[in-house]
């Protein structure tokens, strides 16, 4: 039922949750490929985080942050893919999903509370709303 599934990660613990029910539902069928998309947002997190680093440096810290989400899918031996786009996480996710004919999309809810969500939004929030594909939110 589900051959393409994509499964957004930021290396979170929710987007590590996100990763394991993928690969759960991944292994229901031999032929199901996993696309695992991870946004960049280097102005963002240049000037939010870490101020003085390097855009090597960075790229090598946040490989490092998906080699656990990346180890889920190896470890059932599920076929997967790691795509890196820069961008707003929520458009970039949404664009990436909506072009790429998925059968699910699967997100890490950042748990923000009603208020903070009706406010501010929250990317899995944008992702549940505009995504053509089922959206599995796992918090």
């Amino acid at each position: 039922m589900y051959k393409r599934i994509l499964v957004a990660v930021d290396g979170s613990e929710n987007s590590k949750r996100a990763a394991e029910h993928a690969a759960a539902i991944a292994s229901w069928d031999t032929n199901a490929h996993v696309e695992i998309l991870f946004v960049l947002d280097y102005d963002r997190t240049r000037t939010d985080f870490i101020p003085n680093i390097e855009t090597d440096d960075l790229h090598f810290k946040h490989q490092e942050r998906l080699a656990p989400i990346k180890g889920t899918f190896e470890k059932k031996r599920i076929a997967y893919e790691l795509v890196i786009k820069q961008g707003d996480p929520g458009i970039t996710i949404v664009s990436f999903a909506n072009r790429g004919g998925f059968d699910l999309v699967v997100i890490g809810s950042r748990g923000l509370n009603s208020f903070q969500e009706m406010v501010l939004g929250s990317v899995s929030h944008k992702v549940a709303r505009k995504t053509k594909a089922p959206v599995m939110i796992v918090k």
